[in-house]
């Protein structure tokens, strides 16, 4: 027998990323029941047989199955299949999918969610799992709409199972790709602001891979000292950029810092302390040197007395001119600095 092919109202699912159910109208095909083979399906137990025997009683005429036409498999309809044997029938309606085997499991399970047997939460969580591995770049949110599931589940289910080389962005439901771990596109996006300050929001937004609106939170929160990654947005067991540099605290019985006051009632702890909590100098190798390089100072301020009795006599000299050649290193940086300054405060 040859397949007939009629109109249908019915919608089959096109390949898209977003994969669904809902796209142009597709033709109907008759095909002969020995065509069909067992589905790709989610569930356990591919056949409630009660369910079979209930349609086949019905008298309704059974709407067309949803068949992946290069292996022809059923996408959806199993039970009417069954239900299409056990009344004699010689034929079925069918509406083919031609997309992929993986996208093909991805509309059994979206079909099973929406209508017939219920999946139970196991088959819902082993399909959730199945769609991880065959679209990594897919959303949590995306996901856990597909197999019926909270997109917390989701996120457990790929921190636990998925694999450690994770794409470096996730196909929203909107179509839109954003970075798999917010975290790495604001650090990005930080840099890109500290070594061009002037760039427009859009052009570091493209860069790093992220909304302008974000770009303009991260810029805000480096305005006010804050680290350009909210806590929230922060992945377990990470912290919060480089480690900050900030000096160190005197132990028990040391003598504190005793070098002259660098500015008016402020003394040099406090300023690199200020310094450490900035999160552009953090997150740049050459900030974190700076700052490593102001640690070691206040810390050598702390034990000054050690250090002038460590030093024998015979090196007395030579270390007291090396000391001036980085006094004098010292001084031209800060010369620098301040000309910088001054010259961004008239640009």
């Amino acid at each position: 027998m040859h397949p007939t092919h009629r109109p249908s109202k019915r919608t089959a699912p096109h390949t898209v990323h977003a994969v669904s159910t809902a796209a142009a109208p597709a033709s109907v095909t008759e095909v002969p029941v020995g065509a069909l083979h067992c589905a790709d399906s989610p569930r356990t137990v591919q056949v409630d047989e009660s369910h079979a025997q209930a349609l086949a009683q019905s008298g309704r005429a059974l709407p067309p199955l949803l068949v992946h036409r290069p292996s022809m498999r059923v996408i959806d309809g199993t039970h009417r299949l069954r239900a299409a044997v056990l009344r004699g029938q010689p034929t079925v309606d069918v509406t083919y999918f031609d997309g992929s085997a993986e996208d093909a499991f991805v509309l059994s399970v979206e079909a099973n969610i929406s209508h017939g047997l219920p999946l139970t939460h196991a088959e819902r969580t082993s399909a959730a799992l199945r769609i991880l591995r065959s679209h990594p770049d897919w959303s949590d949110r995306g996901i856990a709409r597909r197999a019926g599931l909270a997109a917390k589940t989701v996120a457990a289910l790929r921190r636990r199972e998925a694999p450690e080389a994770e794409p470096p962005g996730r196909v929203g439901q909107d179509g839109r790709i954003r970075p798999s771990d917010p975290a790495r596109g604001r650090e990005a996006a930080a840099r890109l602001l500290a070594g061009r300050p002037t760039a427009s929001l859009r052009e570091i937004a493209r860069e790093a891979g992220i909304a302008p609106s974000t770009v303009r939170d991260v810029r805000r929160r480096i305005g006010e000292g804050a680290d350009p990654v909210p806590a929230a947005q922060r992945r377990p067991g990470t912290t919060a950029g480089p480690p900050p540099v900030g000096p160190a605290t005197p132990g028990p019985g040391r003598a504190p810092s005793r070098g002259p006051a660098p500015g008016p009632g402020r003394q040099l702890p406090s300023l690199v302390a200020g310094l450490c909590k900035d999160p552009l100098l953090r997150l740049s190798e050459a900030g974190r040197l700076l700052l490593r390089m102001l640690d070691l100072h206040v810390s050598g301020l702390r034990h000054w007395e050690r250090i002038v009795a460590s030093v024998p006599p015979y090196r007395a000299e030579t270390a007291a001119a090396a000391a001036a050649q980085c006094a004098r290193d010292w001084q031209e940086l800060s010369e620098e600095l301040v000309r910088r300054a001054s010259e961004e405060a008239r640009a």
